[in-house]
């Protein structure tokens, strides 16, 4: 399983992501968003995978959401696309995914579902057995 991380460069919660993958020696494959714009098979893979849709992805806060003064629940998914092509900021970084999960944003307990369930069901039962001691 190998985990994508879409990041922006000048975003501290990408790069506490990309070192917590680091730290937890979780494969990943780092794609810049800003310098390597997403496809658009990319783009409806992510939006199909959030429960929110672009309420979850898009930087409603980002200087370029704001000063474009749009209505996003009027955009096509190919009109959307073409805008984030053009200000990959207005989306919401890191985005992480795998085959099954996706995360926006970083949280340090939500991005414990990435680490296969095996290890967390050994980290868990060595603290269980801590707890008895």
């Amino acid at each position: 399983m190998s985990v994508t991380i879409y990041t922006q460069s000048s975003c501290s919660s990408s790069r506490k992501a990309l070192k917590w993958l680091n730290e937890n020696n979780i494969s990943y494959n780092e794609k810049r968003i800003t310098s390597q714009p997403l496809t658009l098979a990319e783009f409806k893979n992510i939006l199909s995978m959030t429960e929110d849709g672009t309420d979850e992805i898009i930087a409603t806060n980002s200087n370029d959401f704001k000063n474009l003064d749009i209505d996003i629940e009027q955009l096509s998914i190919q009109e959307l696309y073409t805008l984030i092509q053009k200000y990959p900021r207005m989306l919401r970084s890191p985005i992480l995914l795998d085959e099954k999960r996706i995360q926006v944003g970083y949280n340090e307990m939500d991005i414990r579902r990435f680490i296969p369930r095996k290890v967390r069901a050994f980290e868990l039962n060595a603290l269980q057995k801590l707890a008895v001691e």
